[in-house]
C-alpha cells in the first residue's frame, strides 16, 4: 500500500557522521511506501559539525532548537512540523535501520492499530545500562501498567492524530506510548533490528534513566490525578486524620488510665501534628484541584522550546 504522505521525524544530537548515511537508507526505502514524503531533522542544539552536515543534504527540512531541550522536545518540535497521515520517528545514530520501517507500516495497515513501536529484542548495551533498563521496564510495569517492551526504541510509526495529542518534554519520549494507551490509542509492537553506532557515542547514561525515573512518577500522578488531584490528597488527609484519631485515643489512654500530663506525653503532640498534616493535605488539594482547573480552562500557545532555525533544503 502506498501512502499519500508519509513524514519521518529524525530528533538528533551531536551525530556528526551518522546522518548522510542515515539520509540516503531513508531516501531508498520511503519511496517505495509514500508518493509524497518528508524528512525532518531536528538539531537539539548539536555541538558539533551536525549542522553542517544536515546543510549538505537535498529535500529535507531541519529545524534548529536555541538550546538543548532533550529528545523528548525534539521529537515534538518534529511532529508540529510533520504534515504526513503517517508520521515515522527514528534515531539520528543509525543504530535503527530505515529497512525497517515497512514492516512497521504493514503492521499498522493489517492490525488496524494508531502505533507501532519497534522492539529491539537484542539490544547491545553495557551490562550496568542492562540492569537499568531491566529495573525500569520493571518499575514502568507495576507502576502505570505498561506492557512494552522496549519503551527507548525511537523507531515508530504513528497515525497522525495519535501524535498531534501529544505534550512532551524532559525524558518523557520513553512514557509516550503509556500517554497514548491512556488515550485510547491502539499499540503493537513489531521486532526489530539494532545495529551498531558507526559514528560517536551514545547519549543513554545513568543521569537520563535517573531523571526517566522521576518522569515516571510525573506520568503515574497525570495518569492517575491529573483531573481529579484532590482524591490522591484527600487520601492522604483522610490517612493522617486516621493515625491522629489513633494517636488520640492513646492520649486518652495515658492520662485517664496512667495518669500522664499531656505536657509529657508524645501521643498529645504526635496527634496534633498529624491533625495538623491532615488539614495541610485537604488544603494542598483543594488548591492544587483550583490551579489545575484555572490551566485546563485557559489555551496557551506558547511551546516549551523556542527554534532558533527552519530551513528547507
Amino acid at each position: 500500500m502506498l501512502y499519500s504522505r508519509i513524514s519521518v521525524v529524525v530528533p538528533i544530537f551531536n551525530e556528526e557522521g551518522n546522518l548522510t548515511i542515515l539520509d540516503r537508507e531513508l531516501k531508498n526505502v520511503l519511496p517505495s511506501i509514500a508518493l509524497n514524503y518528508e524528512i525532518i531533522y531536528v538539531n537539539d542544539a548539536s555541538t558539533d559539525a551536525t549542522l553542517n552536515e544536515l546543510s549538505l543534504l537535498e529535500n529535507v527540512t531541519v529545524i534548529t532548537l536555541r538550546r538543548r531541550y532533550g529528545q523528548a522536545t525534539a521529537l515534538a518540535a518534529g511532529f508540529a512540523r510533520a504534515s504526513g497521515e503517517i508520521i515515522i520517528s527514528i534515531d539520528g545514530d543509525g543504530q535503527n535501520d530505515p529497512a525497517d520501517i515497512p514492516l512497521l507500516l504493514s503492521t499498522l495497515q493489517n492490525r488496524n492499530v494508531d502505533v507501532v513501536t519497534g522492539w529491539r529484542q537484542h539490544r547491545r548495551e553495557r551490562n550496568g545500562i542492562r540492569v537499568l533498563t531491566n529495573l525500569g521496564r520493571y518499575l514502568r510495569k507495576i507502576i502505570i501498567h505498561d506492557p512494552v517492551h522496549d519503551t527507548g526504541c525511537t523507531l515508530r510509526a504513528y497515525r497522525a492524530e495519535a501524535v498531534k495529542s501529544l505534550s512532551l518534554h524532559g525524558e518523557m519520549h520513553r512514557y509516550i506510548l503509556a500517554l497514548l494507551r491512556w488515550k485510547g490509542f491502539t499499540i503493537e509492537e513489531v521486532v526489530v533490528k539494532d545495529r551498531t553506532r558507526r559514528h560517536g557515542v551514545s547519549k543513554y547514561g545513568y543521569s537520563k534513566a535517573i531523571r526517566g525515573f522521576i518522569d515516571l512518577i510525573y506520568i503515574w500522578f497525570i495518569y492517575k490525578y491529573s483531573d481529579r488531584p484532590l482524591h490522591l490528597f484527600g487520601y492522604l488527609s483522610l490517612s493522617a486524620f486516621g493515625l491522629g484519631l489513633i494517636s488520640a485515643l492513646l492520649t486518652l489512654y495515658d492520662r485517664l488510665v496512667l495518669d500522664v500530663h499531656l505536657n509529657s506525653d508524645g501521643w498529645f503532640f504526635l496527634t496534633f501534628f498529624l491533625l495538623i498534616v491532615a488539614v495541610m493535605f485537604f488544603s494542598f488539594g483543594i488548591i492544587i484541584e483550583l490551579i489545575m482547573r484555572m490551566y485546563l480552562s485557559t489555551s496557551s500557545s506558547e511551546k516549551p522550546y523556542y527554534i532558533k532555525s527552519i530551513i528547507t533544503l
